[in-house]
């Protein structure tokens, strides 16, 4: 029982920050100011996290750890370097509805991460970018991406286009997250797979 209400105030400090900083920015927010938005004490935020600065840091893995959790799950899932590549992007897309705010903050707030802080992060970005750039390797060397493709540039196309959905992504739009998605996956695919397995690839993905 203990653990759930540490796992609670621990989400309620994480939120109320997110908040605040999307407000007025990470020096403009107290962590007096964060314990009063989150209901709690001094003592129960430095429990939870040692600093504001180790705050930053948590909001920042989050979702960057999901999405490198998921990608390793389709490695192991998917043989194909088509179905690999079609769970990396949905899970891609799907962090920008789970994590918005907190990928919103990131992008505002990075240039603020400790160096130490800073270096972890961006020891796990560059991990995933890897996953993409080998998904991409590995469909050119099993003969259903194209051969001419540009192993690099087509994985750095991917992640910025995915990436930019946190700038017009609204959940209440026209589409859902999944649809969203799924038009993600068709885009890339009907780019990289050889035009004459495309069809035969689509109808088994979706």
């Amino acid at each position: 029982m203990e653990g759930g209400v540490i796992t609670d105030l621990r989400k309620r400090i994480i939120q109320s920050s997110l908040l605040l900083f999307e407000e007025d920015g990470f020096h403009g927010v107290t962590v007096r100011q964060i314990v009063e938005k989150a209901g709690t004490s001094k003592g129960g935020f430095y429990h939870h996290f040692s600093s504001k600065d180790e705050l930053l840091f948590v909001i920042h893995d989050t979702f960057i750890s999901y999405v490198l959790e998921k990608a390793s799950i389709a490695n192991a899932t998917h043989t194909s370097p088509t179905s690999k590549l079609r769970a990396i992007i949905k899970d891609f897309v799907k962090v920008f509805d789970l994590y918005k705010p907190h990928i919103t903050v990131f992008y505002q707030e990075n240039k603020y991460l400790k160096p130490h802080y800073a270096k972890l992060i961006n020891q796990k970005r560059d991990t995933y970018k890897e996953m993409i750039i080998q998904a991409i390797r590995d469909g050119k060397e099993a003969g259903e991406f194209r051969k001419d493709l540009s192993v690099e540039i087509t994985s750095m196309a991917i992640l910025g286009m995915v990436n930019w959905t946190y700038k017009w992504y609204k959940q209440s739009g026209e589409k859902s997250i999944n649809e969203i998605g799924d038009i993600f996956v068709d885009l890339i695919l009907r780019s990289v797979v050889y035009p004459e397995r495309i069809t035969a690839s689509l109808q088994e993905l979706f």
